[in-house]
């Protein structure tokens, strides 16, 4: 049986209609999770309760939506009293209007929401519906560009070693011209720093060649910004252990995402990885676009 000091772990997926909890379940069995597809909230209770009595589902996962009904709307408190007893996480997974709308056309499916009106209005009624829960997540993906297989591997990437100890931290740049990334915990923004885009000889580099490098570091407040940066995330790392959340973002804008943010991204986590001991890895989301 589960023991006091290892509390039983549930994972519960939920989200909006079309954004890929199908692909997400599917992708946690694979993993070695035990999935429960379309559970009442009221169910997850009872659930947790099973698998600590039987002793031999360590990791259990539940899909919870609106497909439940009146159900759905003890959603909240049902996950406040389980965190006590044990250790549950909640994954939002969502996508934009026009992906969802997409989405549902090529099934040919209505929305459970839409009634008599439009695949649009089902889409905001989740949405409203789901503002609270969405905020108090401790997950949220945006699949809006990922395919089945992009997010079965992001899936993957997040829970295939969660027997390792420590945070997981992500760290990504981006170029605010196409964007705010939406399944970020924290956002820098280096734009107070000279562009090389308008250095004709640095132009066409990126912030992955020592030339974009030392450029972006010879400016001034590069460095105390990035030494300054690492320092105030320290404590904000260290809290998010407590708290036992497992992985998070840290996402680093400039203009376009191809010089500035990339450059400092790379040092970025090279620090945090060799100053603060924690485990990084990097993605670039818009390199590449222009």
């Amino acid at each position: 049986m589960t023991t006091d000091h290892e509390q039983q772990e549930m994972l519960i997926v939920t989200g909006m209609s079309g954004a890929g909890r199908s692909t997400v379940a599917n992708a946690l069995e694979d993993l070695g999770w035990y999935v429960v597809d379309n559970l009442p909230p009221q169910m997850l209770r009872p659930l947790v309760d099973l698998a600590q009595r039987a002793g031999s589902l360590p990791r259990i996962a539940a899909v919870v939506d609106i497909r439940g009904g009146n159900f759905f709307s003890a959603f909240q408190d049902i996950v406040g009293t389980l965190r006590t007893g044990a250790r549950v996480r909640v994954i939002f997974l969502e996508a934009t209007d026009e992906v969802l709308v997409r989405r549902f056309e090529a099934v040919r499916r209505p929305h459970p929401l839409q009634g008599d009106g439009t695949l649009l209005d089902g889409i905001a009624a989740e949405r409203a519906r789901l503002s609270e829960v969405r905020a108090s997540s401790d997950m949220v993906i945006d699949t809006s560009s990922l395919n089945i297989h992009q997010l079965a591997t992001a899936i993957a990437e997040a829970f295939a070693d969660e027997e390792e100890a420590g945070i997981r931290l992500t760290v990504m740049s981006f170029g605010f011209k196409y964007g705010l990334p939406t399944d970020v915990d924290m956002v820098a923004d280096v734009r107070f720093l000279p562009n090389p885009f308008w250095i004709p000889e640095l132009r066409p580099l990126t912030g992955l060649t020592e030339e974009i490098s030392d450029y972006v570091f010879e400016q001034e407040g590069a460095r105390e910004f990035l030494d300054n940066y690492v320092a105030a995330l320290r404590p904000v790392l260290a809290g998010y252990e407590r708290e036992n959340k497992r992985r998070a973002t840290i996402a680093v804008g400039c203009t376009g995402g191809r010089h500035r943010s990339v450059a400092m991204v790379r040092e970025l986590a090279t620090m945090i990885r060799d100053d603060l001991g924690v485990n990084v890895s990097v993605k670039h989301r818009d390199l590449g676009r222009e």
